[in-house]
């Protein structure tokens, strides 16, 4: 009997299962593929309630963890993930907080230490599809590339896993974002060089539009991170539904010979 079809993406924190992999998660969910999400940290360093910031008063790392945590399993619920696994690991915060210097902080613990962890949990559930962050891409956040990198490295161990995938916002869509907003009046962080780049490397686009609406309010179900007032949920309508209406990842590894470009993450592995 041919093993159960599995998908995992290894994040690291919770909302990022929704924002770049919600439509696969929720799309391969429905056609009863096993969907594993591995989230790192426990997002101590987002935002508590009221958009209080990390070292303002209020703002309580213990509790804001809690409610994100709480936040992800209902992430998980909209988007029909099978399992979720939290490795616990302490927020490292922005790239330009003094936070991340903490030798608690997740980016500072030793890769070898991550990929050992997440290598168990490919052991459990012997995925054939492996999904993470592109660790040269636009968005080079400490835990981000940690995870990444941990990732590729469990990937590259374990000898059983099919393929192994980056994902990647297309910068031409990015720039569809960033000039909607823009004239709104809305200033958005220059991510585009890097965004461009990681676009020439993509193989892959899956169509989410079917899902798109469960991801949207996955995204949602991320109150304390994703209100009524950021800059996510400002993006006009037909923009929101161009640019996130699929997802896009480079294939790094495949042991199928399934042909470039793909427009299915399992290529090579279905009946």
């Amino acid at each position: 009997m041919a093993e159960t079809l599995t998908m995992m993406a290894v994040h690291a924190h919770p909302d990022d299962e929704a924002s770049s992999t919600g439509g696969v998660l929720a799309a391969y969910s429905a056609q009863g593929i096993r969907t594993v999400v591995v989230t790192c940290t426990n997002g101590e360093f987002g935002d508590a309630n009221g958009g209080v910031k990390p070292g303002q008063d209020g703002h309580d790392e213990q509790a804001v963890a809690e409610q994100r945590l709480a936040e992800l399993r209902e992430s998980c619920a909209i988007l029909g993930v099978t399992s979720l696994e939290v490795l616990g690991y302490h927020d490292s915060g922005m790239p330009d907080w003094d936070y991340k210097d903490r030798p608690d902080a997740f980016c500072n613990i030793p890769e070898a230490e991550v990929a050992a962890r997440i290598s168990e949990l490919i052991d459990k559930y012997k995925p054939q599809v492996l999904i993470t962050y592109d660790d040269q891409g636009a968005y080079q956040h400490p835990d981000h590339v940690h995870a990444s990198r941990s990732a590729q490295k469990a990937f590259a161990a374990s000898g059983s896993v099919a393929k192994l995938y980056l994902s990647a916002m297309r910068g031409s869509d990015w720039r569809k974002i960033w000039e909607a907003l823009r004239e709104l009046g809305m200033e958005m962080p220059d991510r585009e060089r890097r965004s461009l780049a990681s676009e020439a490397r993509i193989t892959t686009t899956v169509d989410i539009r079917p899902v798109l609406p469960r991801k949207r309010e996955a995204l949602f179900a991320h109150g304390s991170q994703i209100g009524g007032e950021s800059w996510f949920s400002k993006i006009p309508q037909d923009i929101a539904e161009a640019t996130f209406g699929r997802e896009s990842f480079i294939r790094v590894s495949d042991s199928t010979g399934a042909p470039l470009p793909e427009d299915d993450l399992f290529a090579g592995l279905r009946p």
